[in-house]
């Protein structure tokens, strides 16, 4: 059995045009998958890498907050006929002080980090258990699935709890032979970081934290999500894998 080959699997990853989607798309397409690309803004950049690797990529636009689960898991399905891994990607944050926090900025991060990650894995979960088939779930935490940070409520509380929903999951649909898990990346070089990889101080103050002595690219996720999806991982349920440059060990 070759555990990391993904020959004939499909791939579906929500935030797709973003730079951890792109990342996690290419490595799970040189592995053999074929991707649905789900995002709100343009995909061309992930679907051309995905293409390059020799795989099919076929983009879904949509707004995850309010768009039914169950009608997108459904296309995603009937994209190329069958799915077999979902990877909760999609995110946003929002900042401010926690006095000061907004209740629509709150309902707009818990919407979409939580909220809808639940049912569209439930609507995938069901998808499998119909089909008769496993599946792998991998939910994209954060470190502030571990820490509390500042000036984002909403992100934190979204993001810990992700963990417990890749735990209850886990306790419910491995008897499915549906692995869920998670995985946590660290300080990565992303949109969501530019503000503070721009602050010279914040950066510096970052990168000396961090064992490796440098900020992750999309790419590092790439071998961790591979992992997860493939044949590799099929005792592993309900865990997260940081991939943080050693953040967590300091």
């Amino acid at each position: 059995m070759k555990l990391f080959d993904l020959s004939g699997r499909v791939a579906i990853v929500t935030g797709a045009s973003t730079g951890l989607g792109r990342g996690m798309a290419q490595g799970l397409a040189e592995a053999g998958a074929d991707i649905v690309g789900i995002a709100r803004s343009d995909q061309s950049a992930t679907a051309a890498g995905v293409e390059a690797a020799g795989r099919r990529y076929c983009a879904i636009a949509a707004d995850l907050a309010s768009a039914d689960a169950g009608d997108t898991i459904r296309e995603a399905v009937a994209a190329f006929g069958r799915a077999d891994i979902l990877i909760n990607n999609a995110g946003m944050i929002r900042r401010a002080d926690s006095l000061d926090f907004t209740e629509s900025d709150w309902d707009a991060v818990i919407d979409l980090n939580l909220k809808s990650i639940f049912f569209l894995s439930q609507a995938f979960a069901r998808h499998c258990v119909a089909a008769g088939q496993p599946g792998k779930i991998i939910h994209i935490a954060s470190m502030l699935s571990y820490q509390g940070g500042i000036r984002v409520p909403a992100y934190t509380a979204a993001k810990s709890g992700l963990l417990g929903l890749a735990r209850i999951m886990a306790n419910e649909w491995a008897k499915h032979h549906i692995n869920v898990n998670a995985i946590a990346p660290g300080y990565m070089v992303t949109d969501n970081t530019a503000a503070i990889r721009a602050d010279a101080t914040r950066n510096a103050e970052i990168s000396a934290r961090i064992p490796a002595g440098r900020w992750g690219e999309p790419a590092d996720l790439a071998g961790a999500a591979v992992f997860l999806a493939s044949a590799a991982s099929d005792y592993v349920h309900g865990t997260c894998l940081p991939v943080d440059g050693g953040w967590l060990a300091r």
